[in-house]
């Protein structure tokens, strides 16, 4: 059961992540444009290596650990829904392939940097 302090801490995380979330997808529509959605790419993968970065440290061991970093932070840094949005758009501009590209490359992307975070967690622990 989540104590008062742990939804402090999952509220804090929500709050920072939306705030990292914004700055780092405006930041790279400004400087690349918005043709390809580069920037929740960016967010998504960078996402997955800190989620297996924070899996293999050890640092979701506990619970008020999980919700304001995992639950909270990544919960709103990453975004499934805005990738899904963007490639049913792409689609239905007929850029198939910039859909496909969208959606494959999240996946094996975000599936590769988890990946990476988390053995290189497992070092740090």
């Amino acid at each position: 059961m989540a104590t008062p302090l742990d939804l402090v801490g999952l509220v804090a995380g929500c709050f920072l992540g939306g705030v990292a979330r914004y700055t780092v997808s405006g930041a790279v529509a400004r400087r690349i444009g918005e043709t390809f959605p580069w920037g929740t790419l960016l967010v998504n993968t960078s996402g997955a290596f800190l989620a297996g970065l924070a899996a293999g440290s050890g640092l979701l061991a506990s619970e008020t650990a999980r919700l304001a970093f995992g639950t909270g932070f990544l919960g709103c840094y990453t975004t499934v829904s805005s990738l899904a949005l963007q490639t049913l758009l792409l689609s239905r501009g007929r850029e198939y392939r910039r859909a496909a590209t969208n959606l494959l490359g999240s996946a094996l992307l975000g599936v590769a940097a988890c990946a990476l975070g988390l053995g290189l967690g497992g070092l740090l622990a």
